[in-house]
């Protein structure tokens, strides 16, 4: 089982930035498929972004342009860059990973393939 952490989130006005920052440990390959995903009150939970041991990558709509995910290989840690943020923005974020052994791609991929679940960082964002 591959173990997430995540940490970095916090409170932060409108047009504000953080960084996200993911943890892994337990792993027995690269080959699998890393991502971001929010949750709000009420409201379902949503793919923000992910990226595969290609460096493809791939983000929701909405935060396309003031998001960046990446990865540090050699740390196993996975990081979102959130800039220009807007009070929509306001989840719990969780980092997820496809199991180890599979070999992902984020075109091959949606969020019924994460099935590795870190327990989540508030962010919140006002105006």
């Amino acid at each position: 089982q591959v173990q997430l952490v995540e940490s970095g989130g916090g409170s932060v006005q409108a047009g504000g930035s953080l960084r996200l920052s993911c943890a892994a440990s337990g792993y027995t390959s690269s080959t699998y498929c890393m991502g971001w995903f929010r949750q709000a009150p009420g409201k379902e939970r949503e793919k923000v972004a992910d990226i595969d041991s290609n460096g493809s990558t791939s983000y929701t709509e909405p935060v396309q342009g003031r998001f960046t995910i990446s990865e540090d290989n050699t740390k196993k840690t996975l990081y979102l860059q959130m800039n220009s943020l807007k009070p929509e923005d306001t989840a719990m974020y969780y980092c997820a990973a496809t199991h180890p052994l599979f070999m992902c791609k984020v075109s091959w991929v949606g969020i019924d393939e994460y099935n590795n679940w870190g327990q989540g960082t508030q962010v919140t964002v006002s105006s």
